[in-house]
């Protein structure tokens, strides 16, 4: 007989602990199971080995509202913080829960049974398994293959080429000369942590420059409310004040976009090398925030730049050689390690195929209700994260809003949920408010957002605080009704 549960969670990272955290403290009633295709939990953070691998939000909020971070850092590097996610799993017995390398192939909606099968692949040997309600927690990039462009003359290069999501754990890069193509997260990471490491000389190769904040990685705010109050009041302080700066900082970029460029482009000035060409380097021609804000905890790469550890290369790729890279400006960068940090491949669902009632479902055609369900898809909802803040924040609201949908169907007899079709004056808008090259790859794959809520979000915790923590459930957007309850499966 097929193996059927009231919820199956698709993913075991930050978005799955805490979607089940939530079932078992809100649902106790709803059997669930986790579906993991790795061998283990931590999704990002069990992935990603390059060295200096850390968060970029404060832990604070990266932490899950039930779990208290309570070091002083508010920068944690990748191993404290899968330290973190492995004592949550086991204190709340959330790992009794999950399945390891059980890799989701394709789930289907069925109206007539009411219900979703899961095809999941194990060691080898496919199976179904069939759930009552679906909840992609499987995050938003292909976890198989990172984006690596294709550079004429890579297979002229003698050295090493790597990717940041395949880091080879062996590799010795001591002594070595490092080119790092990329001004994202991921390089303004990987520099100080190989030119403090070891390696000869790295330089960081940006076709154009990002915007990159410093903040220290342990918060003197913390510190003195750990100081000055007990535990759980001292991490409720640190908290909010980090959602609330989190929230001004973004909202002032916004309006006063010039402001805030002048800011960061000050703070850059005054930890590079006197006459440094700040502008060339560290500033881009979009607004702030138009695509995430890089951080340099402590200012370690200005500091790595300013001891003349790595330098910055802002120009364009005319081919790799045999030993190193071609730029259009006629310089060669020789190398003996290229690090292609471009980036990601934007996927959603873990690549997984969508279907219902026998039709391979395009996500293009839908629209996302309060950013977490698929207008006219029944009884599914997946979490994507902030692009401005922590991701927790936004997972946690959306495990909390599940829970609320579930509680409100069994209290009124409802066995299907789905959002109903945006009326006709709704206009279409990308799903996310966010234009890295990644997002713009993948626009015509992914789902919509509209123009007015609740089929916009503003990407604002504190709004969405009122919208998805204390809006009501039943609103005009969403349809609920009684259908046939799938009985013996």
């Amino acid at each position: 007989m097929t193996e059927h549960v009231d919820v199956v969670i698709v993913g075991a990272g930050i978005s799955g602990i805490s979607a089940a955290w939530h079932l078992q403290d809100r649902c106790p009633g709803k059997s669930f199971l986790i579906l993991e295709r790795r061998e283990n939990l931590g999704g990002t953070w069990d992935l990603f080995k390059y060295p200096g691998i850390r968060s970029d939000s404060d832990m604070f909020t990266l932490g899950f509202r039930f779990k208290p971070w309570t070091s002083e850092k508010s920068i944690a590097d990748g191993p404290s913080i899968m330290s973190y996610l492995k004592d949550t799993v086991r204190e709340y017995g959330i790992d009794k829960h999950i399945r390891f390398r059980n890799r989701v192939l394709r789930a289907e909606w069925s109206s007539a049974d009411n219900l979703w099968t899961v095809r999941v692949e194990a060691d080898g040997e496919q199976k179904d398994i069939t759930c009552s309600f679906l909840f992609a927690c499987s995050g938003y990039y292909n976890y198989d293959e990172g984006y690596s462009p294709q550079f004429p003359g890579s297979d002229e290069f003698t050295g090493t080429i790597v990717h940041p999501q395949h880091w080879p754990e062996d590799l010795d890069y001591t002594g070595k000369r490092i080119v790092v193509i990329g001004s994202g997260a991921t390089a303004v990471t990987l520099i100080p942590a190989l030119a403090n490491s070891g390696a000869e000389h790295v330089t960081m190769l940006q076709r154009s420059p990002t915007y990159i904040g410093s903040l220290p990685d342990v918060d003197p705010f913390a510190v003195r409310m750990n100081k000055l109050l007990p535990a759980k009041p001292a991490y409720v302080a640190n908290r909010w004040k980090s959602i609330v700066f989190q929230s001004m900082q973004y909202r002032l970029a916004r309006r006063f976009p010039n402001f805030m460029r002048k800011q960061l482009m000050t703070m850059a000035k005054r930890r590079l090398p006197e006459g440094y060409d700040v502008n060339k380097h560290f500033g881009p021609s979009y607004r702030v925030w138009d695509e995430r804000l890089c951080l340099a905890p402590n200012g370690d790469l200005f500091r790595t730049i300013r001891k003349g550890r790595a330098e910055v290369v802002t120009d364009t790729i005319e081919r790799f050689t045999a030993t190193g890279i071609q730029l259009a400006s006629g310089h060669e960068l020789a190398a003996d390690i290229i690090v292609t940090a471009t980036g990601l491949n934007l996927q959603l669902f873990g690549g997984a195929e969508i279907a219902m009632d026998g039709n391979t479902l395009d996500l293009n055609t839908t629209m996302a209700y309060k950013g977490m369900m698929l207008s006219g898809v029944p009884n599914m909802a997946f979490t994507i994260g902030y692009t401005n803040a922590s991701w927790t924040l936004k997972a946690d609201l959306v495990s909390e809003f599940v829970c609320r949908v579930l509680n409100y169907m069994d209290a009124n007899g409802y066995d299907r949920v789905a959002p109903s079709q945006p009326s006709a004056d709704i206009e279409e808008r990308p799903l996310m408010d966010f234009t890295p090259g990644y997002v713009l790859r993948a626009l015509d794959r992914l789902p919509k957002a509209g123009s007015r809520a609740p089929w916009r979000l503003k990407q604002n915790y504190l709004l969405d605080l009122r919208l998805i923590r204390h809006g009501k459930v039943a609103d005009d957007a969403l349809s609920f009704t009684k259908n046939r309850v799938a009985v013996g499966v």
